[in-house]
């Protein structure tokens, strides 16, 4: 006899599990502790196996028996219910390991090692900040070019076109990994060629006309502040580094006796250590500085605590109060001044220069230059630079820099 919602209520506990037979082989299972469990019985195959319906009173009587139909209906397509629970299950657990923030993760992850911690926490903060939210949790292989064009959007509305240009590149780094791995097919990103506003071409604001070179580096020489900020004036434009590995330069790395700098890989945009050979005025700069802060780990310490470097803002700031607007010049700066005066008017070869701005130079085979590559034509273009801003610095057709009233 089937079943009543009376007699499923008010079914009692005995001291042993007992079964409450409905019809279709559905019946409810009451256990000791008071539990009620549907179950489904049926054969396939030729055995007979049992399926889990949910339990009472959160699945009714009628649920129950129709969740018992649903299942019945699988047997009569010649398909086990209990295989296709698994496989659903599976396919559940596959989409959690194939969403998008999994794997950009990965990805991330697996970039570590060529990828310089900085330009890697800034990665994962863009996609924090303007993907996952939205997209995170999707398996990645779902995602269309429309969806994505909705949150890029969503970026441009807030007027940072360039954010925008930027996880849209991200975006398609991810899902080439994703395709790369067997998580997805394609990669919607190319769809978007040409769908976000263009973003006007942005230089560091930098000087490179010689007279105004000359200006520029007396103005530094004069500099009244304190002797740790004026000292990193002086040796970015002789090393051109950038201002991060500037301002974080540790005594550890300097070596007096071989006038070099060995810059270590993790402090490193690109993750490969670098070598900076040093003229002989850079090197009377760290000479200067050595007695006030070569007790310390870094060369240009914090005002505040010698446990850390100075700011990102110290050699701007210096800058500015000497009247250097930021359209003129920054810390990066130095850089373009290097590369293209270097280049256009000392002629020196280009990939000495590349080479020596740390970027990824190979040779005609294809293969990076290491560290030391051409070392011995670099530390001459080092003494040649810093003999011409010498040059430079007493040239008395100079353009003056004065500080702004």
């Amino acid at each position: 006899m089937a079943l009543t919602d009376i007699t499923v209520r008010q079914a009692k506990p005995k001291a042993k599990t007992y079964k409450l037979f409905d019809s279709d082989g559905l019946f409810l299972l009451v256990t000791p502790t008071g539990g009620k469990w549907w179950r489904f019985k049926y054969c396939y195959a030729g055995k007979e196996k049992l399926l889990s319906v949910g339990t009472f009173p959160k699945v009714s009587l009628k649920e129950a028996r129709s969740r018992r139909d649903l299942e019945r209906g699988k047997l009569d397509e010649q398909i086990d219910p209990a295989i296709n629970r698994k496989a659903i299950k599976a396919s559940w657990a596959g989409d959690l390991e194939n969403t998008f923030e999994v794997i950009a993760r990965e990805l991330i992850q697996m970039k570590s090692s060529t990828w310089s911690k900085h330009y890697s926490d800034n990665i994962i903060r863009r996609l924090e900040l303007n993907v996952f939210p939205w997209l995170g949790q999707n398996p990645i292989a779902n995602i269309t070019a429309p969806t994505l064009l909705n949150i890029l959007r969503r970026i441009e509305a807030r007027g940072v076109h360039e954010t925008a240009h930027r996880v849209l590149h991200t975006c398609g780094q991810v899902f080439r990994y994703a395709i790369a791995t067997g998580r997805a097919e394609r990669d919607p990103t190319g769809d978007l060629r040409g769908a976000l506003a263009p973003v006007k071409g942005k230089h560091f604001a930098a000087i490179t006309e010689p007279k105004a070179i000359g200006g520029l580096l007396r103005a530094m020489d004069a500099y009244q502040g304190s002797l740790i900020v004026r000292c990193a004036l002086r040796l970015a434009p002789l090393v051109f580094v950038r201002p991060g590995e500037l301002r974080q330069a540790a005594w550890t790395e300097i070596d007096f006796e071989a006038a070099s700098w060995n810059i270590p890989a993790e402090r490193m945009k690109m993750r490969q250590a670098h070598l900076v050979p040093l003229s002989y005025q850079a090197l009377e700069i760290l000479k200067e500085l050595h007695p006030l802060t070569g007790r310390g780990r870094f060369l240009f310490p914090s005002p505040r605590t010698s446990l850390r470097p100075m700011s990102d803002n110290a050699v701007l700031s210096a800058m500015r109060r000497m009247g250097i607007d930021k359209t003129e010049m920054t810390g990066h700066g130095f850089r373009a001044m290097a590369r293209t005066v270097l280049d256009e008017v000392l002629n020196v070869r280009p990939d000495y220069i590349e080479h020596q701005l740390a970027h990824a130079v190979r040779d005609p085979n294809g293969r990076a230059y290491n560290r030391t590559a051409h070392l011995g034509e670099r530390r001459k273009m080092m003494q040649l630079w810093a003999d011409y801003l010498d040059q430079l610095k007493t040239d008395a057709g100079s353009v003056e820099f004065k500080k702004a009233a």
